[in-house]
């Protein structure tokens, strides 16, 4: 605050003022009446008195006069108080002590955070700060972390007393320090790199912030940053991993492969099914044909013997009818080129067409043309 600043301020600068001018005094007199002289003129001058007077107020004010920080707390250790301390802690604002009896121990009540690191600039300390520990399966590990934390303004009378400005040295680094060997001792290497670290981390995070309670202190968070392994054992994890990737890449092509021969099998089935669909489609209508015709030849017998005649070749010269068989059909028309009577002159690489007498046990007749 600029009150208590300018008060000390002009403190200081009155009695650098007082020394100046007493010096001046004392030289001046101390070269012409000698030195018992000087003394006794000096300590007399109104000048000199006043001036004391003025900077001994100032220094008592400003003394008196004190301001905190809406960051701090103050502790007043006092002469005048049976314990040696007032009960009730200094708030922030401006606040009055008894001059020269009482003095005031500010402590600061934000939130800090405290950093326990490899990285030689990370942590609080320089170097390698981290925290090694063991696991139950005898696995060393090394720990990163940092911790949030603040005094409690009603608390700050306990830690001026149990700790001052220690509380960080002697008190929360050991103790985060020597929960996190016992809980990581607890859990094996294993279960540390997965997803129990979450459990690991909220198991420290309890501990300590119950062991700081107690103290006065409030943990707002634990963190674990960063947790490592020997190189031997990062080693075996990697290769570990490797083998459960290349298990998995062949369950892969394995499925992928099953899939496959899966989708050709459904597809064989489909088209077979689709196969056996066209075929019972095919029979049906099939059925349904013959019935029509089945229906039709009932009615004319003759459709038959049309339909045996137009199916045969055009180029047939000999035909086999049922003995009983008419023509329906002239047989000249069969062809243009062959007749049924011999010319006047017969050749005899031509025979004439002949109509053999049926014999009883002949039971078809047989025409040849030409």
């Amino acid at each position: 605050m600029l009150l208590d600043r300018a008060l000390h301020g002009l403190t200081i600068s009155l009695w650098t003022v007082v020394v100046i001018t007493c010096i001046v005094i004392f030289i001046n007199i101390y070269r012409r009446d000698g030195l018992a002289a000087a003394l006794l003129t000096t300590l007399k001058r109104r000048l000199i008195i006043a001036l004391v007077v003025l900077a001994i107020a100032t220094s008592l004010i400003s003394s008196g006069m004190v301001f905190i920080e809406p960051q701090q707390a103050g502790v007043v250790v006092s002469l005048m108080a049976p314990q040696g301390y007032r009960e009730r802690p200094l708030q922030s604002g401006l606040r009055f002590i008894a001059p020269l009896l009482e003095r005031v121990q500010r402590y600061p009540i934000y939130w800090q955070t405290y950093t326990m690191s490899g990285d030689p600039v990370e942590g609080a300390r320089a170097g390698d700060d981290s925290i090694r520990a063991r696991t139950s399966d005898g696995q060393e590990v090394t720990l990163d972390c940092s911790m949030i934390f603040q005094i409690a303004s009603e608390q700050v009378i306990r830690v001026h007393i149990d700790w001052q400005n220690r509380y960080i040295e002697d008190y929360m680094r050991p103790l985060v320090r020597g929960e996190i060997r016992t809980l990581v001792s607890q859990y094996k290497a294993e279960e540390v790199n997965s997803s129990k670290r979450a459990d690991l981390e909220r198991e420290i995070d309890r501990t300590i912030r119950l062991a700081l309670e107690d103290k006065g202190f409030i943990l707002d968070r634990f963190i674990l940053r960063n947790v490592s392994f020997s190189e031997e054992y990062a080693s075996a994890i990697e290769r570990k991993q490797v083998a459960l990737e290349e298990v998995v890449q062949s369950e892969h092509q394995a499925e992928t492969m099953r899939k496959l021969a899966k989708g050709e099998a459904d597809a064989a089935r489909l088209r077979a099914q689709g196969e056996a669909d066209a075929t019972l489609q095919r029979a049906k209508a099939e059925a349904e044909a013959l019935k029509l015709i089945g229906a039709t030849l009932n009615q004319d017998q003759s459709l038959l013997t049309y339909r045996y005649i137009e199916k045969l070749a055009p180029g047939v010269k000999v035909m086999l009818l049922p003995n009983n068989a008419p023509f329906i059909l002239p047989l000249p028309a069969m062809d243009q080129d062959a007749t049924a009577t011999p010319s006047a002159t017969p050749n005899a690489e031509t025979p004439p067409v002949a109509s053999p007498t049926p014999e009883p046990t002949q039971p078809t007749s047989t025409v040849q043309s030409r």
